[in-house]
Order: C-alpha cells, then structure tokens, then sequence
C-alpha cells in the first residue's frame, strides 16, 4: 500500500474519460485500490477516484457516513446505512428525480476551496465489487451527492463545472465570514447579533 500524489485541477488527467475496468478482480485493480483508500483516508476526504491519483479507470471509492457529512446537514439528509466505505468499479448513475438541491462541497484536487453545488437529490447507482459481485443502491442526500462528485471525476468533471454562481466559491478560510455576510436577516434577530456580524 502507499499513499499516492493527488493531482490538482489543472492537470489532463483530471479532464478525460476514463476508461472501463476490463477484469475487476485482477490483482492491479486490487493494489491500485488499496493505494486509493489509503491516500483518501491520509487526505481526510470523503471520496477518491482513480483519475485523482492519475490512474485513468472507472474506479471510485467514497465513505458518506454520518460524521462525514457538512456541519448543518439535516439528519435525514445525513444519514444512510448503505454509505459506509464503498469501492464502486465501472459504475453507472441512474437519476431517481428531478429535484435539485444545493449544498458545499470540496475537492482534494481543488484544495482549499469549496463550492456550493447544484445535485440531484435520489439517484440508483451501479457496480462491481473487487470481486466482480454487483453493486446496486438507492443514495439520498449526502450520500447521492458523493456519489455524483466522485463519478464526475470519470468523465473528467470538477465540481466548479456544476456550478451555477461562481460567486458561491470561496476559500475554505473564509467560510464563516461568506456565511455571516450571506445570512438572510430575520424579524428576531436581535441588535446584539445584527452588531456581531
């Protein structure tokens, strides 16, 4: 196992296709996954796809547990038995429903930035496993939203390509400034708190 370089927007690797994993059980695939779940772990993120660590296959893999959701995720949207660490090879995405939502998302290929963007809120996915079983899942929330970054990353997407107003992509140092000077007003705020934003 080793930790890989992760390589950051900019570079070709990030902007192909990838191409179709042809025997997921080969022993390559196997190695080439350990070094992606030790570099996701080392990096602290929540998801990794091959073409991140310049290797151009259909491989992702992605952990949407609870604790690694964004502070002020609502429970449901939080929650997922299903979303713990998942290797997914050759996957394919199929939309449940039109309804969009907005949340933050980062990227370690585009580090120290974040970014609200617009996802599909159901989707099914599919795959297979290192051991050629199938995969098959209904994702919500969150975990629907780390799915659909991770396989962005297939077709040589990066979140900012997703989103609809540059203006919501910030530096991750500035984030609780661009939250108080974006808090909508309400008839309850009192003085102390208008003073303290």
């Amino acid at each position: 196992m080793a930790i890989r370089k992760i390589a950051r927007m900019g570079h070709p690797v990030l902007k192909g296709v990838a191409k179709p994993v042809p025997d997921p059980t080969a022993p390559e695939v196997k190695a080439l996954v350990r070094d992606m779940i030790e570099t996701m772990i080392d990096a602290n993120g929540a998801g990794l796809a091959a073409p991140q660590i310049y290797e151009p296959w259909r491989i992702v893999v992605f952990q949407a547990p609870p604790e690694r959701a964004p502070e002020g995720i609502g429970e449901e949207e939080a929650f997922d038995h299903t979303a713990s660490l998942t290797v997914l090879i050759n996957p394919e995405i199929e939309v449940l429903t039109e309804e969009m939502e907005k949340g933050w998302e980062g990227c370690l290929s585009v580090p120290g930035l974040r970014g609200a963007v617009p996802r599909y809120t159901a989707l099914r996915y599919r795959g297979v496993s290192l051991t050629g079983e199938p995969i098959e899942r209904v994702a919500r929330g969150f975990h629907a939203r780390v799915v659909q970054h991770e396989c962005d990353h297939l077709d040589g997407i990066l979140y900012p390509q997703r989103m609809d107003d540059l203006g919501e992509l910030i530096f991750e140092t500035e984030a609780r400034a661009w939250a108080a000077a974006n808090r909508p007003e309400t008839e309850e705020e009192t003085d102390e708190e208008k003073a303290d934003a």
